[in-house]
């Protein structure tokens, strides 16, 4: 992605320093570390399991120095937030609504969020309640060294993501989906999550498509964002930490799912074809 040069975002609050020297979960085990790697990887509502936990806290903060590696990853995010900033206020405009930007949280090791507490093994997660999108930049590696997802723009493609998040929760749609989480069996509840999951994915691609007719786009990014997508799909993600699936169990969608979903968001450029919640091609 031509990023360098470009507009930073005002809306990023970075937190990296500030966490605890080391912060423990009480409890879980096999199972809460597969759950954790399921729900918690490119968006979703990991905070269902953050709630839900108890930390041990070992007190004072630890000293953070930032690396070069990491000062340029750090310009990257808030460029890259900058222009969903841009797309996304222009795309409401057209609609005659008004976008509230989002915060991006830079943190490392651990962090408190309006949706409770997370540490870095939750992934990149967006918090409803404090209309944040929260990133420890360490995700990257984890991203190229243990989903074989390399490149700046497949971590674009998770930023994108995570503000599609965002802009679900500007639409109201997120209300509307936590309202049936009393309502539905797990099984029905996680078939909603998938859906909810890959109109994110399809919202990442929308802003996308705008980069592409802004001329920001390299060769090969695109190829970078669908194999990231395809490297977080559920089937791969339990296919490679249980060794099978069980599309019950699925919360985000399938490998083919994620990169179809911010395929058609990339080739359309709109908002409406996105409705993944009533459709039966998945």
């Amino acid at each position: 992605m031509k990023w360098k040069g470009r507009q930073s975002s005002s809306n990023v609050e970075d937190r990296r320093g500030q966490g605890r020297s080391s912060k423990g979960l009480v409890g879980g085990g096999i199972g809460t570390i597969v759950l954790f790697i399921i729900v918690a990887l490119l968006g979703g509502n990991p905070m269902d399991v953050i709630n839900n936990s108890q930390f041990i806290d070992s007190g004072s903060p630890s000293e953070y120095v930032e690396s070069a590696e990491e000062g340029e990853l750090a310009d990257f995010s808030s460029v890259v937030l900058k222009e969903t900033e841009t797309v996304w206020s222009d795309l409401f405009e057209e609609q005659g609504w008004q976008y509230e930007y989002p915060k991006l949280v830079l943190y490392d090791g651990n962090v408190d969020s309006a949706c409770g507490a997370a540490d870095s093994s939750f992934g990149p997660f967006y918090c409803s309640g404090d209309n944040s999108v929260y990133i420890d930049l360490s995700f990257y590696d984890e991203l190229k060294e243990n989903f074989g997802a390399s490149g700046d723009f497949a971590f674009a493609y998770v930023i994108a993501h995570e503000v599609g998040h965002h802009v679900q929760n500007q639409l109201g749609i997120t209300d509307q989906v936590n309202k049936l989480r009393g309502q539905l069996s797990q099984t029905e509840f996680n078939e909603v999550s998938v859906r909810m999951e890959l109109q994110a994915d399809y919202f990442a691609g929308v802003w996308a498509h705008y980069v592409k007719r802004s001329d920001l786009l390299e060769a090969g990014d695109i190829e970078e964002a669908l194999n990231a997508a395809s490297a977080v799909g559920d089937d791969r993600i339990q296919q490679k930490s249980i060794g099978y699936v069980i599309p019950d169990k699925f919360t985000h969608g399938t490998s083919k799912q994620r990169m179809n979903w911010f395929n058609k968001g990339y080739q359309s450029g709109n908002i409406e074809n996105g409705d993944t919640f009533n459709t039966n091609d998945l």
